[in-house]
C-alpha cells in the first residue's frame, strides 16, 4: 500500500515538469484513503512558499475541517526543507515516507532533523521510502536546466 501512495506522490511531481517547477509531489493518506494531493507551484504562483508539502497540508486541513492532522501520514518525493518540515510539525502529522534525500536543504535527517527533536513540542515518524524514481525525475530536471 505504501508504495501506491508513493507512486501517487510521483504522479504529482510529473504535474510540476509540465510548469517547468521543481518536479516534488505529495499526498496525504488518513485511513488508508488519499484526503489531499499537491506539487510545487512556486514558479507558477510566484510564492516562496508553495512547496507540494505546504499545498497539502492545506487541502487536507480544509477537507478534515482541522488544522491538526493526526493520524495522517504524508508521502513525499523529495525530503522536505525546514520551512516544510516546520509545517509538517505544525499540522501533528503522524508519519512522514519520504522518497528520496535532499542532502543540501533536508530537513528530516540530511542536513538537520526537524521532525524528530527532543526540544521540540511533536515528534512524527519518518520512513525513508527511497523510490529511484523520486531521485531520477530531480536528476533529469536539473540536468535538463543546465
Amino acid at each position: 500500500m505504501h508504495k501506491s501512495f508513493m507512486l501517487e506522490a510521483i504522479h504529482e511531481a510529473k504535474k510540476s515538469l509540465i510548469l517547468k517547477e521543481v518536479p516534488v509531489g505529495a499526498v496525504i493518506v488518513k485511513e488508508d484513503k488519499i484526503i489531499a494531493r499537491a506539487h510545487n507551484l512556486r514558479e507558477t504562483q510566484k510564492d516562496p512558499t508553495a512547496h507540494a508539502e505546504i499545498l497539502a497540508i492545506k487541502k487536507a486541513s480544509e477537507v478534515i475541517e482541522n488544522w491538526r492532522l493526526s493520524g495522517c501520514s504524508m508521502y513525499v518525493t523529495l525530503e522536505p526543507c525546514p520551512m516544510c518540515a516546520g509545517a509538517i510539525l505544525q499540522s501533528r502529522i503522524s508519519n512522514l515516507y519520504i522518497g528520496t534525500f535532499d542532502p543540501t536543504a533536508g530537513a528530516c535527517g540530511s542536513v538537520v532533523n526537524i521532525l524528530q527533536n527532543d526540544s521540540l513540542n511533536h515528534w512524527t515518524n519518518i520512513h525513508w521510502a527511497y523510490n529511484e524514481d523520486c531521485s531520477n525525475i530531480l536528476v533529469d530536471f536539473f540536468k535538463k536546466r543546465r
